[in-house]
């Protein structure tokens, strides 16, 4: 059952100011267009005003100049998107997890598992692994040998970590993602491909989330490192010997091939693609879907699309590009020619 709370129970937790009743019962987050009463809501822009107005929650999380759009109580702070995350969890605490192995995992005898750990059933944990205080341990992960995983790190059901990798403080690790896998690494010899031994690691700082069936691979010889603060969703394949610099975000289905080196505070959209060996400025956006084929020096949004057609014109299209080269050649020699004949008059 869900605990409620007044307005100035929130405020005092979280900080804002207070419009109208602050003893204001509130019990769920929910969004302008669902809510019910004993609910609350957030907005960033007035071009919400309609949908505020109609709304049937019980309170809003709003700006300063945003306060004047409803009567109704009010949360002001100076970015609501940044204090409703931290209401939801408020709201929402995580579930409390039952302490010690259980029955049915398996430890090595000479892992290393504090008393305030949680290890759930049918966890498989190896040889001399170190576990700091309240690591959680979901049912079906996989920890292999000589892995440390620092203070506070909770790992969703079914997720490995591969021999040798560390995990930092406060990181939160979803279903299926895998950590430290072999990169791909081969080497050709009379039409067959010889596999490279793979022996770095898979390194992440404190306070990382990793989504679900996201792989970060460990290096070929150097470590593949994941830096403080970097938010990895679904789905994203991290390349070995990659560098992520700290507190960069990067969307479902990107691609980063690897010894690529992603700068600090960087913004990466879906399904962009990165090439390997490349460096990437901090403070850099790029846009979702992009094909990144070189490095970008300057912080900057990028974005490497083409509009979508129909199919007929996308042919035609590729068809105008393939003669792009000729084109300009004839260009080039026009140029000259009007040139010469403006040199002769």
């Amino acid at each position: 059952m869900s605990k409620n709370y007044s307005l100035s129970d929130i405020a005092k937790a979280l900080g804002g100011r207070i419009a109208g009743d602050e003893a204001t019962s509130i019990s769920r987050v929910s969004s302008l267009l669902n809510a019910q009463s004993g609910d609350i809501c957030f907005i960033n822009d007035a071009k919400y005003q309609k949908s505020l107005i109609s709304s049937l929650a019980s309170a809003v999380v709003l700006r300063e100049k945003d306060s004047a759009l409803t009567t109704l109580p009010r949360i002001i702070v100076e970015n609501p998107y940044a204090y409703f995350a931290k209401l939801s969890a408020f709201l929402n605490p995580p579930a409390i997890h039952q302490l010690g192995v259980a029955s049915s995992a398996v430890a090595d005898s000479t892992a290393l598992i504090p008393a305030s750990c949680s290890i759930a059933p049918l966890a498989v944990i190896g040889a001399n692994v170190v576990l700091g205080e309240h690591v959680v341990i979901g049912s079906g992960c996989v920890i292999e040998n000589d892995v440390s995983i620092a203070d506070n790190t909770c790992l969703e059901p079914h997720v490995t970590i591969k021999h040798h990798c560390h995990i930092g403080k406060n990181c939160h690790i979803f279903s299926g993602a895998v950590i430290g896998s072999d990169g791909f690494g081969y080497a050709e010899q009379a039409g067959k491909w010889l596999k490279i031994p793979q022996v770095g690691r898979v390194v992440i700082h404190d306070n990382v989330d990793i989504g679900a069936n996201t792989t970060v691979d460990r290096g070929a010889l150097d470590d593949t490192v994941i830096e403080e603060g970097v938010k990895l969703d679904n789905l994203i394949q991290i390349g070995h010997n990659c560098i992520i610099g700290a507190h960069t975000v990067i969307a479902g289905c990107t691609g980063i091939a690897g010894s690529a080196k992603i700068g600090k505070h960087c913004k990466i959209g879906g399904a962009a693609m990165i090439l390997g060996h490349l460096e990437i400025a901090d403070h850099v956006t790029i846009s979702p879907g992009s094909m990144i084929t070189r490095s970008l020096a300057v912080s900057d949004t990028y974005t490497a699309l083409m509009p979508f057609q129909t199919h007929k014109a996308w042919l035609n299209t590729a068809a105008k590009i393939r003669h792009l080269d000729e084109l300009s050649d004839k260009i080039k020699q026009l140029e000259k020619e009007v040139a010469l004949l403006k040199s002769n008059k």
